[in-house]
């Protein structure tokens, strides 16, 4: 609800104001810079807003009381753009941190969901023993998915979840985002550059405009709607985005 950020005197988001309906998947895209990443840290509180909130389920997340924040992010699940794996961890050990972080199975089942999740992400049991160092881009893209799936969330933010991955790698991560939501209802929300992740895995797009080629009383949000509808925006900003053209951009270079 009118939710902005600001970094000392540098604004990075100003007056938003949506609704993420339960069960919707949302793809948040737009140039670098725009303040993306903000938006989805603002989503479980690990930014709080300079002004406006956020609320979930009606609580606004700032008021809540540090245990009780505790308790809303374990509803949520989060992929980072770098997978964010703990690098003395084995991928297990990974993967079954956040089910010892609150009360849950015994070893031997905990064993099995581990084995169970990784095979949900198309991992073999032969991972399980090795380091993040020993993994691949794509590999640990998919371990730390199934970290945060491990939490059985209700909530999944994804940021970036194929930024350095080749063509058929990105396809493996958007079927996965596809495959969990079908496996268990749940509300996404992917910040991407990839127009395929969008297309292949979002009911819904919302475009930020950097708020630096934005006038004072111009609206962040560019574009809200379904992905189909984004090859027809009105907007020349939006489809200059969508088709990847430099346009007037170019002058900027040179």
């Amino acid at each position: 609800e009118n939710a902005g950020v600001a970094f000392g005197s540098q604004p990075v988001l100003r007056g938003l104001s949506l609704q993420v309906p339960r069960g919707q998947s949302l793809a948040i895209i737009g140039e670098s810079g725009c303040g993306k990443t903000v938006f989805l840290k603002l989503l479980i509180a690990l930014q709080r807003p300079s002004a406006g909130t956020v609320r979930f389920e009606g609580k606004i997340l700032a008021d809540l009381t540090d245990p009780e924040l505790v308790q809303q992010r374990l509803r949520k699940g989060f992929l980072f753009q770098g997978a964010a794996l703990f690098d003395s961890l084995t991928v297990f050990d990974n993967v079954a941190f956040g089910m010892r972080e609150r009360p849950g199975p015994a070893a031997p089942d905990l064993a099995a969901r581990v084995r169970q999740h990784l095979q949900d992400v198309g991992l073999s049991a032969e991972v399980e023993a090795k380091k993040p160092a020993e993994l691949s881009g794509g590999m640990k893209k998919r371990v730390g998915l199934a970290r945060a799936l491990a939490l059985d969330p209700e909530v999944m933010l994804y940021d970036e979840p194929t930024t350095g991955l080749d063509t058929i790698m990105s396809d493996v991560i958007n079927e996965l985002i596809v495959q969990a939501r079908q496996r268990r209802p749940m509300t996404s929300v992917i910040v991407t550059h990839d127009l395929k992740t969008v297309r292949k895995a979002a009911d819904r797009v919302i475009m930020l405009g950097p708020l630096a080629r934005l006038g004072p009383e111009e609206p962040q949000i560019m574009f809200d709607g379904p992905s189909a509808d984004l090859d027809q925006a009105t907007d020349p900003r939006v489809l200059q985005f969508v088709r990847g053209e430099a346009g007037d951009r170019l002058r900027e270079v040179k």
